[in-house]
């Protein structure tokens, strides 16, 4: 549900998103779909989680530890960085159209953990099992949801700047392109004019 919401939120075709529920639910006429998880460190430290879904565990494990090492990164054992991180839900909203006041009581009645602002968007932070509740209960007050999803969040930041923050840059878009990956996290904190650079 949370995937479809996300493909709907940025007008994928429905032919791609029906595509893509067959291969996560292993619809696709044989073949065997398996969800994984990798975690490793980046330059400067930073620590890595890639979400995959992968019919042939072996190529994508290849792939995940070639981009690292390319990228002077390391792939780690499994929980190697998993510790660092808390599963959140997330939900955006327009803040120059919501008032916060009025977006916070609807989250924090249907139980969510907290509401900050980021730029132009609300942020509602809740517990996976919450997810779903407080997402009906903002569109049930006609709240319109921007996006949402379950993310890998970091309990601590590590600050990078310069080629570090180059580097690690470099090997999350690299993780990013590959077929079988679906989701990157991390737990990097670079300033938005390095990350301009960076991005450039």
């Amino acid at each position: 549900r949370t995937a479809i919401d996300a493909a709907k939120a940025v007008n994928m075709p429905a032919e791609n998103i029906e595509r893509a529920i067959k291969k996560g639910t292993g619809e696709l006429e044989g073949t065997i779909f398996e969800e994984l998880t990798y975690e490793g460190y980046g330059p400067g430290g930073a620590a890595i989680i890639i979400e995959a879904t992968t019919d042939n565990p072996n190529r994508t494990v290849a792939e995940v530890r070639h981009a690292f090492s390319r990228n002077n990164g390391n792939l780690g054992a499994s929980n190697s960085v998993a510790w660092m991180f808390d599963r959140k839900g997330q939900i955006y909203l327009d803040a120059a159209r919501l008032g916060e006041d009025a977006v916070m009581e609807a989250a924090l009645d249907a139980g969510a953990e907290d509401l900050t602002r980021e730029d132009e968007q609300y942020l509602v932070t809740t517990t996976p099992p919450a997810f779903h509740a407080v997402q009906d209960a903002l569109r049930a007050r006609g709240f319109t949801i921007d996006s949402a999803e379950l993310a890998m969040v970091a309990r601590t930041t590590v600050r990078l700047d310069g080629a570090d923050a180059e580097r690690l840059i470099r090997l999350l878009d690299v993780l990013e392109e590959l077929d079988d990956v679906s989701k990157v996290f991390s737990n990097f904190d670079i300033d938005s004019a390095h990350l301009a650079e960076a991005e450039a």
